[in-house]
């Protein structure tokens, strides 16, 4: 290109000073001018397809990055939420357990209650029983208890 220019410089200098100068010499020069610009213009060309093929690829690259990521961590959140949801597990049975133990318990301690009132009217009763019989046999015998 710079040729070019450099020989439109010479043309157009003789071209001045050369009265019998013929414009159609500066012809070939302009067609190859012209089919310069031309090539450039297609290299420009290859050269932005190619910039935007890379830009493409990256953007690519990066969107698998970010979805590799995105993987990993919903991965890492998934194993997360199982480790929860098996300590939540325990700690639920550990309840119901103790629960189960509490309810075991009173219901030991309801039988005890209700074994302890049982001996205790029947001890009652007893005693009431033994006050009868020593009434009456002190009105037979016309004893009567001190108390």
């Amino acid at each position: 290109m710079e040729a070019l220019l450099y020989q439109f410089n010479l043309l157009s200098g003789q071209s001045l000073q050369d009265k019998n100068f013929d414009p159609s010499t500066i012809e070939d020069p302009i067609r190859l001018f012209e089919i310069e610009a031309y090539r450039s213009w297609a290299a420009m060309e290859l050269e932005e397809q190619k910039e935007v093929e890379e830009a493409e690829t990256a953007a690519q690259r990066t969107e698998d990055y970010i979805d590799s990521v995105m993987e990993s961590a919903m991965d890492e959140f998934r194993l997360f939420e199982e480790e929860l949801e098996r300590m939540s597990m325990a700690e639920l049975k550990s309840l119901v357990d103790t629960a189960e133990s509490a309810r075991n318990m009173g219901n030991l301690m309801e039988k005890a209650a209700s074994v302890a009132s049982t001996r205790y009217l029947e001890a009652a009763l007893n005693s009431a029983t033994a006050s009868m019989k020593s009434a009456w046999r002190g009105l037979s015998s016309k004893k009567v208890h001190p108390s």
